[in-house]
């Protein structure tokens, strides 16, 4: 038997374990679970095409949040970047997609998606804006428009994982270099 408490006395443990009481019973509907809570939808392997591994991708990402980044071809300010890609994204909403939008750097933004199965048919829409250099979507670079010829290598892994590779080894060399030029001049 817990004594009786004068509401005006309870501190912050109290009121949560109110809280618990409370939400114990309470049935919550599936919508308004976070995430990483909801039951996976499930998929339909009829509709998986063997050819097209994007179509798996547009399956298993249905229903969750996903993020791509958009590049700006030329060499944009970040109020021109904030111009032309707010323009990209009143388009898609006008298409009824669900789109978020965030300037990560003069020439690049996010575009943060509700549902990760129209990632591929958003991808294809700015792909094809004149100002579009590229867009990474799920660790594959996308040419847009925009991208020079010589970046127009339709599809291409991400550079950027071989390059902090060779930059990390060239890191490693030079500091190897440091202390060997250290170790001559303690030796002198």
């Amino acid at each position: 038997p817990a004594k009786k408490k004068d509401i005006r006395d309870y501190n912050d443990a109290d009121m949560a374990r109110l809280l618990e009481q409370w939400e114990k019973d309470d049935d919550i509907e599936e919508g308004d679970l976070p995430e990483h809570k909801r039951p996976p939808a499930p998929i339909d392997f009829s509709k998986i095409d063997p050819g097209k591994p994007e179509s798996i991708l547009k399956l298993t990402k249905k229903g969750k949040t996903l993020m791509m980044f958009v590049t700006v071809s030329g060499n944009p300010t970040e109020k021109e970047t904030e111009e032309i890609t707010s323009l990209w994204q009143g388009s898609l909403f006008n298409a009824n997609y669900d789109v978020q939008r965030f300037i990560v750097g003069s020439n690049r933004a996010i575009f943060m998606l509700r549902d990760g199965g129209y990632a591929w048919e958003i991808k294809d829409f700015l792909i094809n804006q004149e100002r579009c250099a590229d867009v990474t979507l799920e660790g594959q670079v996308y040419p847009g428009k925009g991208a020079g010829e010589s970046e127009k290598v339709k599809n291409k892994t991400k550079p950027e994982k071989a390059k902090k590779k060779k930059d990390a080894d060239k890191k490693s060399n030079s500091v190897k270099e440091d202390n060997r030029a250290t170790k001559q001049r303690e030796e002198l």
